[in-house]
């Protein structure tokens, strides 16, 4: 399966877009038809041994609409933005011209009929006395509006004769009834009837016209405004990059880069393509990816990537994605398919804008018919109605007011780093009743550290009923189940800030964490907790356990003279042992220790404190004697408990899902407010504990990062990738989430809601003005003796109706997340 995306020029309203759906639709091969009226593109997905994209192309310009290429000599991008601006201004040129012939012609038609404002005419064009002259200057001045809006015709007639009328055929037919008529009474004029005079509606015509242009000009001026953050995003792009070769700096457009080429990059410029740092240091600012405002360091071996900006010191790196390859073209990639794509709560206007013409034009013949036969035979009044209705009618609200928020809304998000795949993910969002949190790399870092480090001195002197105490001072621990058998914390070490290494007395892990409360008078020998992680640290060097590799980590984080083991030996499941300085070390678990006799006494009572806290207790022994216990947790998140309240200030529920066992994830859930547990869960069971859910009639979103999370992410109404986790995450998730920030599912949800309101206000507008104005211009209220609706305030509503739904949809650029 293939998908195609292009550009279509020609489309004017709602049922332009749902025509070329329904032609591509109907082709052998294409699964699905996707046009977005408000980005003018075009999504299709094909079997390609059935039809191809030329295939589809040739079928939409058959229709009457362009298809638009880039030229070879620019990117997609630059193509765009220029036949934008090139659009915009022939409009506004169209506009002008069209109002320097439309004025007069109002004047002239309005002047008469204003007697009691004595406004001159000019010599020679009065009605009353020269009334072939004055209509032959009518229609001279209108020749000009209808010259310039022609398009309109060609179009509008062209859908009429294919059976498929669009908002075009509207304005067609309603001018072209007023300007026939005009014609007609014209001859009647030549004719030597002067009374056909009062019937001319050349100034109708005139008017409607020069308003339908105001409000393209404005409505393409709006649309380009709603794809303005992908359009950042492509502009961010380098044009050019200096390309080491034989030693020469040489200065290539980046179109020209082949993966391979050694890439200098200079403080100040944008980084051309997705690579690894061979050479230099330098601080990056990744913002435009991340959302995150603070440089990241990038030394040899770091990653970087295309259009983000080196700040501080020059880098050689070797180019390895390039072009539609690199992360930006993705992410632009995504932010484009998601603007194109359909939220299930435009059908329903999709539905009504392909029978809105027709209707229309039905409601219009018989309100003129109606008036035509009761009114006895007045032809003037029964063409006033005529035009009217069919000008008021606005199919083009209807098809804008879904895509522009959607266009607008996904823009937003990228700008934050949150990448809404579809608009059906972003309407599917703002109903979440339950998210799903994975516990490892989600709401902990997946990287343990060192909490507590409790020498033996330390331990004899805790009071007995200190060791029963604990208390939760912030959210920064938890513990899971290693696969040697431990408690343990998976993932990958992470150094500890040194300040850890002393802190028992008061707060350990940086003030912050479940932690141990110890009397006053309790205090700690610094030199025996360094000593105590020093030799254990040494003990750890050659152990690829996650715990020991955590313990290596904090003793360099510390400064601690590294040691050499020797004679290490790992037991699966227990720990493990070696000879460090001359020193019999072992690290491990209780079974460890007693089955080398060692005895524990009142440390087990502190090793299940510990454990109760969510915290790994890893025991100590030097030279058959006990010495002391480390703790090792896995971090917390800074923002996951900010992040769990603020779901919870949004009415939404949060699970957590992990696979400790229930006691442990207990405690770390209490720590950072969660409602619900779902521990024991093995990898391939989240996605059935998700389905689990969904029976209960819940609305579920799934938070997840790595490779096991992929089926529970895909099984979920709503899934969310950390942007930092495995590639197959992403690719099952319908929202990723760029910055890792655990705050950025309920920002993406917050999002979700402010675009779904914005969506229904505009389609209360669209269809409101139509079930409101229609009627009106139909003679409703003159029928009980009220105004009637001229053919001009007709077509100004029109135009405003869908400058309106626009400028609502914008207002979303405005949200603050």
């Amino acid at each position: 399966m293939q998908t195609h995306i292009v550009n279509i020029g020609g489309m004017t309203c709602a049922a332009c877009s749902a025509r070329i759906e329904r032609i591509v639709a109907r082709m052998d091969g294409v699964e699905r038809a996707a046009v977005n009226l408000a980005s003018e593109k075009g999504t299709f997905s094909f079997d390609e041994t059935r039809t191809s994209a030329h295939q589809i192309d040739a079928a939409i310009a058959h229709a009457g609409y362009e298809v638009l290429e880039p030229e070879p000599t620019l990117s997609a991008a630059d193509t765009q933005q220029q036949r934008k601006r090139r659009e915009i201004r022939v409009l506004w040129i169209k506009f002008a011209v069209s109002t320097l012939f439309s004025l007069p012609l109002l004047y002239l038609a309005m002047a008469p009929m204003l007697s009691g404002l004595s406004l001159p005419m000019p010599l020679g064009l009065d009605p009353m006395h020269q009334p072939l002259t004055y209509a032959l200057i009518e229609l001279a001045l209108v020749a000009v509006p209808v010259a310039v809006g022609y398009r309109f015709y060609t179009v509008g007639f062209k859908a009429l004769a294919q059976r498929s009328p669009n908002m075009d055929s509207l304005i067609a037919l309603g001018t072209s009834a007023a300007l026939l008529y005009s014609l007609y009474n014209t001859w009647r004029i030549y004719e030597g009837d002067h009374g056909a005079v009062d019937s001319l509606y050349f100034e109708s015509a005139a008017v409607i016209l020069t308003l339908i242009l105001l409000g393209k000009s404005l409505e393409a001026l709006s649309k380009g405004r709603t794809g303005e953050a992908v359009k950042k995003l492509m502009g961010l792009a380098p044009k050019t990059a200096i390309v080491l070769r034989d030693g020469n700096e040489v200065k290539t457009p980046v179109e020209q880069l082949v993966v391979g080429d050694v890439v200098l990059v200079r403080p100040g410029e944008r980084i051309p393509a997705d690579g690894r740092v061979l050479e230099g240091h330098s601080a990056v600012n990744e913002s435009m990816l991340t959302g995150e405002s603070m440089p990241v360091m990038k030394s040899a071996g770091a990653e970087v990537y295309g259009a983000t900006l080196n700040t501080t010191g020059s880098l050689r790196f070797e180019a390895q994605r390039i072009g539609s390859d690199t992360a930006l073209a993705q992410i632009i990639r995504l932010v484009e398919e998601a603007q194109g794509s359909k939220a299930p709560i435009a059908q329903l206007a999709d539905v009504v804008a392909g029978y809105f013409v027709p209707v229309v034009c039905a409601i219009a013949l018989a309100a003129s018919l109606a008036w035509y036969f009761g009114s006895g035979g007045d032809v003037s009044f029964a063409v006033t109605i005529l035009i009217s209705v069919l000008v008021i009618a606005c199919p083009c609200a209807l098809g804008l007011a879904t895509p522009t928020a959607i266009m607008v809304a996904t823009g937003k998000g990228a700008r934050y780093g949150i990448l809404i795949k579809s608009g059906e993910a972003l309407e599917t969002a703002h109903k979440i009743d339950v998210v799903i949190l994975d516990k490892t790399g989600t709401i902990t870092a997946g990287t343990p550290t060192v909490t507590d480090i409790l020498p033996l001195a330390t331990l004899q002197a805790l009071p007995k009923t200190a060791m029963a105490k604990t208390r939760t001072v912030s959210n920064e621990n938890a513990k899971a189940v290693g696969a040697d058998g431990m408690e343990a914390s998976d993932g990958s070490a992470q150094a500890v800030a040194a300040a850890a290494l002393t802190n028992v007395p008061t707060v350990s892990a940086e003030a912050r964490g479940t932690v141990i409360l110890l009397d006053k008078e309790a205090e700690i020998a610094t030199p025996a907790a360094r000593e105590l992680l020093q030799l254990a640290a040494a003990a750890e060097q050659d152990s690829e356990h996650p715990l020991g590799q955590a313990l290596v980590a904090s003793a360099q984080a510390a400064n601690l003279k590294p040691l050499t083991p020797s004679c290490f030996t790992s037991h699966t499941g227990q720990g493990v042992e070696a000879v460090v300085a001359g020193h019999q070390v072992l690290v491990g678990n209780q079974v460890l220790m007693e089955e080398n006799g060692i005895e524990l006494g009142f440390a087990l009572s502190q090793r299940d404190t510990l454990a109760q806290a969510g915290k790994t207790a890893m025991l100590v022994a030097i030279d058959g004697r006990f010495a002391g216990i480390l703790a090792v947790a896995d971090r917390f998140k800074p923002t996951s408990g900010e992040a769990v309240a603020r779901l919870h200030n949004l009415g939404i529920a949060v699970v957590m899902i992990t696979g400790d066992n229930a006691r442990t994830a207990q405690a770390i859930a209490a720590q950072v407010g969660i409602d619900r547990v779902l521990a024991d869960v093995l990898p391939q069971d989240k996605s059935q504990e998700v389905a689990q859910l969904q029976k209960e009639g819940l609305v579920i979103a799934m938070v997840g990062d790595g490779i096991n999370d992929a089926p529970a992410l895909a099984q979920a109404d709503v899934g969310m990738a950390i942007g930092s986790g495995a590639d197959v995450a992403l690719e099952s998730a319908n929202i990723v989430l760029m910055r890792s920030d655990l705050l950025d599912v309920p920002r993406a949800i917050e999002l979700s809601r402010r675009a779904m309101r914005n969506i229904k206000q505009n389609l209360f507008w669209a269809f409101g003005y139509n079930v409101v104005g229609i009627p009106l211009a139909a003679g409703v209220l003159h029928l009980f003796g009220g105004p009637l609706l001229s053919p001009m305030f007709a077509a100004a509503a029109m135009s405003l109706s869908s400058v309106s739904v626009l400028t609502n949809a914008l207002r979303l650029k405005r949200v603050r997340l």
